[in-house]
């Protein structure tokens, strides 16, 4: 009789190497752009804290650090990160460190926040408190800056941690946000894919609709600086081959920069699908606030980290640039 394998001899299965040209070339943008001052809140454990300190080797951000100083110093002593270069600024709880790091953003002193060890509800729900939080015109959305190893370029996916079930006022919103940040990110005219089940516009659908009307506003100017198409489903939103299959023509299918999903659920089960199935990372960031946000997961890798940290720098640097060209008075 054959004896069986032992399960702990099995050795996992492991992910093929590849190249990060995606994230390298986001990071090398800004070779030559200032670092930017960084509120990281509750940075107490060694993923959060790790990845500010490397950020801030890597001349992406200077970090300002908010939260308990004697556990933020304790965590920095047990694994060797050097922070005495870091402004510490002390608070007694995450909270705390929240708010505390949204009045330094509305002071002027920090262009932009990074999450620590603090669950993201409690630092989102300083950011949106309307008196004191750090709201827009806009809607806040959520976007994912993936690296896909078969695809070239950097592909965003939104809203995928924020907007549960955005009507199509809040979708204006989302994708605005993302055009906005493709062109941050050097893209000029980004292609904005809007995704469904099915490519045909069908009341049985609600999402078609809504990719429909998305379309119409973007050729009355509603909405501004990329071309959108939709309803498409992913196959075609992707694929080339898959849209002439169907018969589709557009400029958008087989080549999107943004692919605009229904829904939170649709859009967190796609970017978890890319990440494990097709090996991708995946840099998040909160847009259509004051400053953009850098959400980091302790799954994330260094580069997504790092990935994450360069995009709210392209974006801190295009304000600059956008209030500099703003008239003063």
């Amino acid at each position: 009789m054959k004896k069986q394998q032992d399960p702990a001899e099995i050795a996992p299965p492991q992910k093929p190497q590849r190249e990060y040209r995606v994230y390298a070339a986001l990071i090398e943008r800004c070779a030559e752009l200032e670092p930017v001052s960084a509120a990281v809140v509750h940075p107490c454990d060694e993923s959060s804290l790790t990845g500010a300190v490397e950020a801030a080797e890597a001349k992406l951000i200077r970090p300002i650090l908010v939260g308990p100083e004697a556990k933020i110093r304790a965590v920095a002593e047990q694994y060797g990160l050097d922070i005495s270069g870091c402004r510490v600024v002390d608070t007694p709880h995450s909270h705390a460190a929240a708010a505390r790091a949204v009045e330094i953003v509305r002071a002027g002193e920090a262009e932009t926040l990074m999450k620590g060890s603090l669950h993201t509800d409690e630092l989102m729900g300083e950011v949106v408190r309307k008196d004191t939080g750090l709201r827009t015109e806009r809607r806040i959305s959520h976007a994912f800056i993936m690296d896909v190893p078969t695809y070239p370029k950097p592909l965003a996916v939104t809203d995928a941690a924020i907007n549960i079930f955005p009507d199509l006022e809040t979708k204006v919103d989302i994708v605005q946000n993302a055009i906005d940040m493709a062109h941050a990110l050097g893209v000029g005219l980004p292609k904005v894919a809007i995704l469904s089940a099915v490519e045909m516009v069908t009341p049985k659908i609600p999402s078609t609709i809504d990719a429909a009307a998305l379309c119409k506003m973007a050729e009355r100017g509603q909405i501004t600086g990329a071309l959108l198409d939709g309803p498409l489903a992913f196959d075609n939103a992707i694929s080339k081959e898959a849209a002439a299959i169907k018969g589709i023509r557009s400029e958008v299918a087989g080549d999107p920069d943004i692919l605009l999903v229904p829904d939170l659920e649709a859009g967190n089960m796609l970017a978890k699908q890319l990440t494990f199935l097709a090996n991708a990372d995946a840099a998040g960031i909160v847009l259509g606030a004051r400053v953009p946000i850098i959400l980091t997961s302790r799954a994330d890798t260094v580069r997504a980290r790092m990935a994450s940290c360069a995009v709210a720098v392209l974006l801190a640097h295009a304000r600059r640039r956008q209030a500099g060209a703003l008239p003063r008075g």
